[in-house]
């Protein structure tokens, strides 16, 4: 008897410490498959209809408020933020791939490049860099986890992984200002 309930407090005991684990795993597992540029590895750790939902209601929240109240108190401020919003739909549609979200975790420049802010030489190769490196983790709940990724020029990405039973996947990811300023703005 003692046996068995031994054997089932070590169980649980190891089940915990993996799901405690699990974020850590999954944001080093990320940040590998950014650096080694491995699409197949990266889209195993995403949830990719929660990311681009995610995504494209910060999109949407984010034009509201920089339309103001003058515009949204209009008909046709009313017209100009739904097409707007519809666009950045399509955006988020387009980017989150395997392929987009591994250019957009690449590292900021892309995010500029794409912007049409190329800088001074669009020309000279970016030094190889480690985009998520350092980041300050925190657990929002049980199945809520966050690392936030200190950009050069003052921005920030928090990368958010939510529990899926014992796995844990990317969710969303919360855009600084200049950031999100990049992704609505056209070249």
């Amino acid at each position: 008897m003692k046996k068995w309930l031994l054997a089932a407090i070590l169980i649980v005991l190891a089940l915990g410490g993996y799901v405690a684990a699990g974020p850590y795993i999954t944001y080093t597992a990320i940040r590998d498959a950014v650096e080694s540029k491995d699409t197949a590895k990266l889209s195993r750790q995403v949830d990719f209809p929660q990311l681009r939902t995610n995504l494209k209601l910060q999109l949407d929240d984010y034009m509201v408020r920089r339309a103001g109240p003058e515009m949204q108190s209009s008909l046709f401020g009313v017209f100009a933020v739904r097409v707007a919003s519809g666009v950045a739909g399509a955006a988020v549609d387009t980017m989150i791939t395997p392929v987009g979200l591994a250019a957009i975790l690449e590292g900021r420049a892309v995010v500029h490049r794409v912007a049409g802010d190329t800088g001074s030489d669009p020309y000279r190769p970016a030094p190889p860099v480690n985009p998520l490196r350092d980041p300050s983790y925190r657990f929002e709940s049980p199945s809520r986890f966050s690392a936030t990724v200190p950009g050069e020029d003052g921005e920030k990405i928090t990368l958010v992984l939510s529990r899926q039973g014992l796995r844990w996947k990317l969710s969303d990811i919360r855009l600084s200002d200049p950031a999100r300023d990049a992704l609505v703005r056209r070249p």
